[in-house]
């Protein structure tokens, strides 16, 4: 295919299915690592898929059966970990990429959780908020044996929220009689929640930014962003790397994007949307098309909403020199080729959001400690678990001459591998 063709909508099909996606990068992986076939075998499927149909009634007093999925992938290093997503357009392949790609972001920031992934196919933006808290407790009864502070610990994700996880939390406990914070991380404070929680995803895409500018020998200010996304990943990034001084350049959201040469205000932007609801008609920037918001030129592209953000359409325009994954699976397995060939610096999604996860597992044993940290020491340890991520990833890149979500695929399934070998198959 030449680099201006467009592929065939079968072919397109094949390229945005997210669980193809984990399947191609993991055999790569573990090819290069000439995995031992029967782990192979072990690792490249879930340990379990829960399909659950949940009846609820509606305000208006219809009942509707919505459809809710549980996929556990792997608990080698230990329990599983992953958020739940509302949307209408979840699927169990889209739920079994996550939790696989939940396994290795565990384990390439080197925390004690395994990878597990829910949703609940509805539209929450059409639901009243005593209909979600009625769904979300009656999905949470349905599968109770399968989630717990030992074998699986939920936490919040696209259209779910702390007050979500509250409802979590409490359907859990209720069933406990008594109480139990550990069940869930991404809690409100004064349940249980850690201090840095919300800004952690966004801490940790500004943390191995600033890494890889290192490598480059640029610096924070002289640096141009462009984040596509405008949610807790995206709006965090944005705060977080303006504070320091970064100039995010343009912001591309589900209904428009805007350009400010100069760089954003990002915390009068911040007001401004959550004054009117969006990023529209902001006074301090000009309106942008989206796609050529994406494919202008800046120094860091960073994609923090959805799957499939970077394609085999779209990745030959993009004209950034380092491409940060704020979000899961943006980037496809063909755009990859494309982005390797155009010599962009990519810091792939396991390891790049990998700051919720860090800073969930700080939560999960704050909680079972009953001992809460300080928001110092919390970044602190982030900041610690993230560099060392990058740190190890670089290095396999280097050790075995390979691109650094390869790399990072690789160093994700060695220790996971690793850990599954040391424990043996139960027969």
């Amino acid at each position: 295919m030449s680099e201006t063709a467009s592929p065939s909508a079968p072919a397109m099909e094949q390229e945005l299915n997210p669980w193809l996606a984990a399947e191609t990068r993991f055999s790569e992986a573990a090819d290069r690592l000439e995995l031992d076939y029967g782990l192979r075998r072990v690792l490249r499927v879930p340990e379990r898929e829960i399909t659950t149909y949940i009846p609820v009634q509606l305000d208006d007093g219809r009942i509707e059966v919505f459809v809710g999925y549980r996929v556990h992938h792997s608990t080698a290093r230990g329990p599983g970990k992953g958020g739940i997503r509302f949307a209408p357009d979840v699927s169990l392949d889209e739920v079994r990429a996550l939790a696989a790609w939940m396994t290795w972001k565990g384990a390439v920031v080197n925390v004690p959780f395994g990878g597990a992934k829910g949703g609940v196919i509805c539209n929450p933006i059409m639901m009243s908020q005593a209909e979600l808290e009625r769904v979300t407790r009656r999905y949470t009864a349905n599968i109770l044996e399968f989630i717990g502070p030992e074998k699986d610990v939920p936490a919040p994700d696209v259209n779910t929220n702390a007050q979500t996880m509250a409802w979590i939390m409490d359907t859990y406990s209720m069933h406990q009689r008594h109480t139990v914070t550990a069940v869930v991380t991404g809690k409100p404070l004064n349940l249980g929640g850690s201090r840095g929680r919300t800004e952690a995803t966004g801490r940790g895409c500004r943390i191995v930014t600033e890494e890889a500018l290192k490598r480059f020998s640029m610096k924070p200010e002289d640096t141009r962003v462009v984040i596509q996304g405008f949610g807790n990943v995206g709006s965090m990034s944005a705060k977080l790397m303006h504070e320091r001084g970064f100039k995010i350049v343009s912001i591309i959201e589900w209904d428009g994007a805007l350009y400010n040469a100069n760089g954003l205000d990002i915390p009068s932007l911040m007001k401004h949307r959550a004054a009117t609801g969006s990023i529209v008609d902001f006074p301090e920037a000009e309106a942008i098309d989206r796609e050529e918001a994406m494919e202008q030129p800046c120094d860091v592209l960073l994609p923090a909403a959805r799957e499939n953000t970077v394609t085999s359409a779209n990745a030959h325009r993009l004209q950034c020199r380092i491409l940060c994954e704020g979000a899961n699976g943006p980037t496809t397995v063909a755009a990859d080729e494309i982005l390797a060939a155009k010599g962009i610096f990519v810091i792939p999604d396991i390891l790049a959001n990998a700051g919720g996860v860090t800073v969930s597992y700080f939560e999960w044993v704050q909680n079972r400690q009953g001992y809460y940290w300080n928001e110092q020491l919390v970044n602190e340890r982030l900041n610690e678990l993230m560099v060392a991520g990058f740190t190890d990833t670089l290095a396999f890149a280097e050790k075995h001459k390979v691109n650094n979500r390869t790399a990072a695929y690789m160093l994700a399934v060695d220790r996971v591998a690793f850990a599954t070998s040391l424990r043996g198959m139960y027969a």
